[in-house]
């Protein structure tokens, strides 16, 4: 893994960011195989699509209320 990945999570967690988005954006990140339909959520969705492009300016978006 490169520090990127590890700095990016890291910071999620810290801001408390849906799971599910997290989650997402590591198997996109990883360029992991996504979620089977019936799994998938809006904010996996959101998080896999970032991840995929390695995005990090989204996530604050998705950060528990």
């Amino acid at each position: 893994m490169d520090q990127t990945y590890y700095n990016a999570v890291t910071e999620m967690e810290k801001k408390q960011v849906n799971r599910e988005y997290v989650l997402g954006w590591m198997g996109g990140y990883l360029q992991n195989p996504g979620r089977e339909e019936q799994r998938i959520t809006e904010a996996y969705e959101a998080g896999y699509a970032d991840g995929d492009t390695r995005n990090t300016n989204n996530f604050t978006q998705w950060v528990k209320k």
